[in-house]
């Protein structure tokens, strides 16, 4: 497994029309491999996600189970430089087996929280829709959800630093909810569902930054290398972990 950073030059107008499209981005990324690993199955998959931060910084991640080549991406979207190949990549599988249940690490997530609803006209068999949380508090909860089955858990507060008398229980904060509409070309299997017979897709992407603490250090393993939740293809579903800083929530 590798762990790739790649900083993207903003300046630039292509650069920014390939941020401007999740569609575009998991296209150039595909690009980056002579054969992408495939979605079917039960390994690895490649993942990546765009953090802006700071109006000076972007930076794209991409975990894979091969090495990248981002030449393209350079000539694309990067800083060019004749000593340097305008990225760096790392071996991600010896930190993978580094991890012990009762790490504790300050944690980024994007990631598509969605739930299933059911409309009064649907009749009885029909598939419910899939729409997304909108508020924090549901996305809050989405995660948590998620987290025994995933491998860690968030940590809690303890009550001296609770602000708030409900909904601050955790070292965890939800940001950036960004709404996504853009057109996807038809074909392949994806085109069977109504929105992508409109040719639209639709998703909103939410940042979590927080504290977690490995649980399961299998299942935790498996959610770093395949992702968690929907729309990974568009950038949704990479958590990375960093060094816990202090004492607020970490990234």
């Amino acid at each position: 497994m590798y762990l790739t950073r790649f900083r993207v030059n903003t300046h630039r107008s292509d650069a920014r029309r390939l941020l401007g499209s999740p569609h575009r981005l998991h296209g150039a990324v595909n690009a980056s491999f002579p054969t992408p690993p495939s979605r079917a199955g039960s390994g690895p998959r490649v993942l990546w996600r765009v953090d802006r931060n700071a109006n000076a910084e972007t930076l794209l991640y991409i975990v894979s189970p091969t090495r990248p080549d981002l030449t393209h991406l350079v000539e694309q979207a990067g800083w060019p430089a004749s000593d340097e190949p305008g990225w760096a990549t790392f071996s991600y599988a010896d930190f993978l087996t580094a991890l012990h249940a009762g790490d504790t690490w300050g944690f980024r997530l994007t990631a598509n929280p969605v739930h299933n609803i059911r409309h009064q006209y649907l009749k009885e068999g029909e598939r419910t829709k899939r729409a997304a949380h909108r508020t924090p508090r549901h996305q809050m909860r989405w995660l948590l959800e998620r987290q025994e089955r995933a491998g860690f858990e968030i940590v809690q507060k303890p009550e001296n630093r609770l602000l708030l008398p409900e909904g601050d229980e955790y070292e965890l904060v939800v940001r950036d909810q960004i709404p996504l509409q853009f057109h996807r070309p038809p074909g392949g299997e994806e085109t069977r569902s109504r929105a992508s017979r409109k040719g639209d897709v639709q998703i909103t992407k939410v940042t979590f930054d927080g504290r977690l603490r490995v649980t399961e250090p299998e299942l935790f393993r498996r959610t770093l290398t395949h992702g968690l939740g929907k729309a990974k293809a568009y950038g949704c579903g990479l958590m990375t972990l960093a060094p816990v800083r202090g004492e607020g929530a970490a990234a």
